[in-house]
Formats: structure tokens, C-alpha cells, sequence
């Protein structure tokens, strides 16, 4: 018996794939298109119900200029201006320590170009050092989903040879010396803060 629609068309029951023959993700890889900052959003809402560390994404500090009402219950933002330069993505509190880092990702597949960086980053982990604070970078190769935490000390001596005169990237395998690799995994997406105990403590 055929059964129709309301509006006459015939229905065609949907024809499901079996478990058997559908691919099996890899659990570890099945979210790429995750970005670096949704990888550690997710893993820093892992830190916090866990009651490991209290971790968060920085404000951007934005001062809006003009604004649409198109509808009654819809506001478009047409002009926006950064009101100052912001520092780094991310800080928080861990083991009683200050927490600041920023997260980089690059294209390139042999090394990190430091013009990624601005000066005022710099100076800020600078700071942030200088008063007992834990100041890295996590930085992933996009095309690899390779993963370093490269502490700020290592940073800023890449940081001054560039403005040295020496080069203006650092080396995937000047990286690998002075780093920590980190593994992508599940719970947590990226664990950093075993880095963090590695180096800091």
C-alpha cells in the first residue's frame, strides 16, 4: 500500500545506512575542523568542571560605533572599533599560579613565522613573567595538527634574534628542542596544563 502526503506526493521510506558499512572515525582526529581556539574552549571548560584550573578567553575590547535595527527584535553591529590593542587570548589561575598564553596556528609546515606576534604580546608575557606569572604559547601547524607549548623565555630568545638581525621564524625542529609536544586526545582536547607542571613545576 502506498502511503501519500497530505499534498498527494507519494512517501519513500529513507534508506539507513548499517553500522557495518559506515566508516568509523577516528576518535581521536574525528573533530579537524575544529579551530585551535575551539580545541582549547573545550578543553578548558574540561579543566573548570573538574575543578583543575579556572581558565578563560579574554574579552576583546570592542567600542561599537553604529547599529542597524532592521527588525524590532534584531541588532546588526555595520561599525566597530578595537579600543585598544589586546594582549593575549587567554588567563586564569592554576595551583595558585597566574596563568597567560596565547594560541597561534600556521600553514607553514617547517616552521613558525614570529611576525604572528606583536610587540605588545611580547612585553605583555614579558610582564606577566616578571611578576612570578606562567606566560606560554600553544602553537599548532594546521596542515599536521602538530602541537607545541613553547614557554615564554623560549619565545623571547627567537623573539631577540629576529630583532637581532637573525631569522624571522622559528624552525620546526628549534621547536621541537625547546618545547613540549602536545598530543590531541579527547578529555581533555589538548592537554596543556601537563606541560604546564612539566615546566613550571
Amino acid at each position: 500500500m502506498a502511503i501519500r502526503y497530505p499534498n498527494g506526493k507519494q512517501y519513500t521510506q529513507p534508506v539507513h545506512k548499517s553500522e557495518s558499512t559506515q566508516p568509523k572515525k577516528d576518535s581521536v582526529f574525528s573533530n579537524r575542523g575544529m579551530t585551535l581556539e575551539d580545541d582549547i574552549n573545550e578543553t578548558n571548560a574540561y579543566y573548570l568542571s573538574r575543578n583543575l584550573a579556572v581558565i578563560h578567553k579574554k574579552p576583546v575590547p570592542v567600542q561599537i560605533v553604529r547599529v542597524d535595527y532592521p527588525a524590532r527584535s534584531a541588532a546588526v553591529i555595520k561599525e566597530a572599533y578595537f579600543r585598544q590593542a589586546s594582549t593575549t587570548d587567554y588567563n586564569g589561575v592554576y595551583k595558585g599560579k597566574y596563568i597567560d598564553f596565547e594560541a597561534k596556528e600556521t600553514n607553514n609546515t617547517t616552521s613558525f613565522p614570529l611576525k604572528n606576534f606583536h610587540a605588545h604580546q611580547i612585553a605583555h608575557m614579558k610582564q606577566v613573567g616578571e611578576h612570578g606569572g606562567i606566560a606560554f604559547v600553544i602553537i599548532r601547524f594546521s596542515k599536521t595538527d602538530e602541537l607545541f607549548f613553547l614557554p615564554f623565555y623560549a619565545l623571547n630568545r627567537f623573539w631577540e634574534r629576529m630583532h637581532d638581525g637573525g631569522r624571522k621564524s622559528i624552525t620546526k625542529a628549534e621547536l621541537a628542542d625547546c618545547s613540549a609536544a602536545l598530543k590531541l586526545g579527547l578529555s581533555p582536547r589538548i592537554p596543556f596544563l601537563n606541560a604546564v607542571d612539566a615546566v613550571y613545576f
